[in-house]
């Protein structure tokens, strides 16, 4: 199994892949199983105080709730735009796991070239999403990632992550007018029945759902001209589900996509692995054979000098008792 985990600022997403006994095109019946199915997935928040044995619990205890092994993970792929959080999680699979995880970072293979001036300051989530939509949907599209911050992610026809817009999230937007007045309560984020309200807390959740709606769908109005015609926008993130569907211009959800995202870069990532081992075999069968043409010479070497040896020796015994005799 194949556990991908999805770490934002304030939910982590852990998800458990399990693998499917399926030849693909151009692969051997040899080849190892690809981890294509879902078995499982949680959601649990983001907390920085976290000790790596709190994490461990955690993990461990998701996992026995749904009858699953620990022991059965054989790989761990990690998004994380968290940085402090890296260190514990890194120490949480080598100790809980006894594995170590591929973090999505500059360097590892994704597939996908990024054309931000400066590709290290893009978040991990964003080139998950984009290589996960295009694989699936194709190009171009745009990825709508409602999180704790909404990120518009863009990706060309030819598969080359071309840059976005990020705006705070509707939670940061709530958070945010309730702490700066004195009388308006937090309120749950849902679509009223209503556009007027006809109290304060319908007042307040009409203003934040179709003020966000009137957001999202104001911002792919004029992002669709230049990603040009036959872009297809899909959603994803916590939120998807409420302001996803509502929306003009977004016409799918997929819940799963940044964990589809992380199973392909961890696949695509395993096959150069195994290229490089492939490749690197018949080199080491040489050194092998050279090895052990060398020790074969030594070994030759070795015997003609002992029979030299014994020769000598022989001769001077013989010499010896000749003396002995005269």
């Amino acid at each position: 199994m194949l556990l991908v985990i999805d770490v934002g600022n304030t939910n982590t997403v852990l998800g458990v892949f399990a693998g499917v006994a399926k030849v693909h095109p151009g692969e051997s019946a040899q080849h190892d199983p690809r981890y294509e199915r879902l078995v499982a997935h949680w959601r649990v928040a983001t907390a920085l105080n976290h000790t790596v044995d709190e994490y461990g619990v955690l993990f461990r205890s998701l996992f026995s709730m749904d009858n699953l092994d620990a022991s059965g993970i054989k790989g761990i792929v990690i998004s994380s735009v968290v940085p402090p959080l890296d260190s514990t999680l890194r120490q949480v699979c080598e100790r809980y796991f006894k594995l170590k995880p591929l973090f999505i970072e500059p360097g590892v293979k994704t597939g996908m070239p990024v054309q931000y001036e400066n590709p290290a300051e893009v978040g991990a989530d964003r080139i998950v999403n984009g290589v996960a939509a295009f694989e699936k949907y194709g190009g171009p599209c745009i990825i709508v990632d409602f999180g704790t911050a909404t990120t518009f992610d863009c990706v060309s026809a030819k598969g080359e992550y071309v840059g976005g817009v990020i705006c705070p999230g509707i939670g940061i937007s709530a958070d945010a007018l309730f702490q700066r007045t004195a009388r308006l309560p937090r309120v749950d984020i849902r679509k009223p029945s209503r556009v007027i309200g006809s109290t304060t807390v319908g007042s307040l959740q009409s203003g934040l759902y179709y003020g966000y709606l009137g957001l999202v769908d104001g911002i792919l109005e004029q992002l669709l001209p230049e990603m040009g015609k036959d872009t297809k926008v899909l959603a994803t993130g916590g939120l998807a589900p409420l302001i996803g569907t509502a929306s003009k211009y977004i016409k799918t959800v997929d819940d799963f996509l940044t964990l589809e995202g992380l199973r392909i870069i961890w696949e695509r990532n395993a096959s150069a692995r195994r290229e490089v081992a492939k490749s690197a075999k018949p080199s080491e069968t040489d050194g092998t054979k050279s090895s052990a043409s060398a020790k074969s010479r030594s070994s030759g070497s070795a015997k003609s000098s002992a029979s030299s040896s014994g020769s000598g020796s022989s001769a001077a015994t013989s010499s010896s008792s000749s003396s002995s005799n005269r």
